[in-house]
């Protein structure tokens, strides 16, 4: 399954989006918990009143497909909250670090779950996106047994997500991203009960505008443009596409909040883009010198063949 040009645009913009989370987080004084759990709320609420409106409420379709929707609902929210556990018990970077493995571990299995061949583009494209998140992210903090588990969970739950959303079928996106969101919803709320954060009173003023955009644009939309099109691309490129989030996060910290980008940290992003593309790169493309007429390849090489650079400067959790 190679995807359209709409299917890549759509999982990049929604990565730009989650990108610009950090942007918004900044103004919001709510526990990072709570934070997640109010994004679901308005999210899910937000696309079940366009689902209705819009009569695009499938209930037929979602009760074929029950069993990897209710899955990938589950990985959703049980990834944020392990992951919120191991900024608790590691450190920010750390835990940001081992959830970032879990699109490796899909790359890495692929061949067995998609039948897609992993060559040695895609073996290098995996080692230059590590190590451009090591430059990128860093590790500063206590290390400790529990935060390790914690991230290592945040991360396999992070891999199933994707596999599962890569075995849904006939749903639409709207339809899958809705019954994601409930399900999440429902595992964020019994972490906050258990946790003693339910209920909390919402900000006010400007500061909610900041939660209402987290909630209808960050999540609501950006959440139907991830899992809308990651059903349509090849599982590879979800994976190495997946690290667009933290890198865009990174740059727009250091354009619109002042943050300093270090030469380490530019680096690193350079590994991350360099890895991204390097693994989209089949290998008929990489020996089209050797042969007497171009061989059609695939992924990005492709889709971005018809642009000019000039447009591609223009483009750009959780």
């Amino acid at each position: 399954m190679q995807g359209t040009r709409q299917d890549y645009l759509k999982f990049i913009a929604s990565l730009l989006i989650f990108g610009t989370n950090g942007l918004l987080v900044t103004h919001i004084h709510l526990a990072s918990t709570q934070i997640v759990f109010t994004r679901t709320l308005l999210g899910s609420a937000f696309l079940l009143l366009v689902a209705l409106l819009g009569r695009q409420l499938e209930v037929h379709n979602c009760r074929g497909q029950l069993r990897p929707l209710l899955l990938a609902g589950f990985c959703l929210g049980a990834n944020w909250v392990f992951l919120f556990e191991a900024y608790r018990y590691a450190s920010v970077s750390l835990g940001t670090l081992l959830y970032y493995s879990g699109p490796i571990l899909v790359m890495v299995l692929s061949p067995f779950l998609f039948q897609e061949r992993l060559t040695w583009n895609k073996l290098a494209a995996i080692g230059a996106v590590v190590l451009g998140m090591l430059c990128l992210i860093g590790i500063s903090g206590g290390i400790s047994l529990r935060g390790l588990v914690n991230g290592a969970l945040a991360a396999l739950l992070y891999a199933l997500l994707i596999i599962a959303n890569k075995n849904i079928r006939r749903v639409s996106g709207l339809n899958s991203t809705l019954l994601q969101l409930v399900v999440a919803l429902v595992v964020i709320s019994l972490y906050l009960l258990v946790r003693g954060q339910l209920p909390f009173a919402l900000p006010q003023g400007r500061e909610l505008l900041y939660v209402l955009i987290l909630g209808l644009v960050n999540t609501g939309l950006a959440c139907y443009l991830y899992f809308a099109s990651m059903q349509r691309l090849p599982g590879q490129t979800v994976a190495l596409l997946c690290y667009v989030d933290p890198l865009s996060a990174v740059v727009f910290a250091a354009l619109f909040l002042g943050e300093q980008l270090t030469g380490i940290q530019v680096l690193g992003a350079v590994l991350i883009l360099g890895g991204a593309l390097l693994g989209e790169l089949s290998l008929p493309q990489l020996r089209h010198k050797n042969r007497p007429s171009p061989v059609k390849g695939d992924g990005l090489c492709l889709y971005f063949s018809g642009l000019r650079p000039a447009t591609l400067t223009g483009q750009v959790r959780n």
